[in-house]
């Protein structure tokens, strides 16, 4: 599962595109906009900005922006800047590999070759889906298949 942190990090990225290229936007309406504590924003932004993903001019007239343009990211790799990789477990890693604790020899586990798969899959979906795509909301889901879940 995404922490809260990421999620954060993908709404406020979603806003600064909704307003690429409109000037700074401040930190205070995106808070508002995507119902995100200021303080916590305050943290994701400062780190998006060391990524190089988001600038800032701060003062009055400041606020935050996308620092390249919107389809140039993808969400994989916004997920990777926050997460550090896309991989539900450690050794199906691409980029952070290490040897899970506890396990069987990584060439004889199935559960990793079962992992790699997922980690490939979501990052073909993950990298071919850009910040500038339009993804509209979808209902939600009903209580009898929230259940199955």
């Amino acid at each position: 599962m995404l922490s809260q942190k990421t999620r954060y990090a993908i709404r406020a990225m979603q806003h600064l595109a909704d307003h690429y290229g409109e000037g700074p936007v401040q930190l205070a309406a995106i808070a508002e906009a995507q119902n995100i504590p200021a303080k916590f924003l305050t943290v994701i932004l400062s780190e998006l900005t060391r990524f190089g993903l988001v600038a800032s001019q701060r003062g009055r007239d400041g606020g935050y922006w996308l620092a390249i343009a919107p389809v140039d990211i993808t969400y994989g790799d916004l997920i990777r800047h926050m997460r550090g990789s896309l991989a539900l477990v450690p050794c199906a890693s691409r980029y952070a590999h290490e040897k899970c604790k506890n396990c069987v020899e990584e060439g004889e586990c199935r559960t990793r070759a079962l992992m790699l798969d997922v980690r490939d899959r979501t990052a073909q979906i993950l990298d071919g889906i850009r910040l500038s795509d339009r993804i509209d909301p979808v209902p939600p889901f009903a209580e009898d298949e929230a259940s199955r879940a």
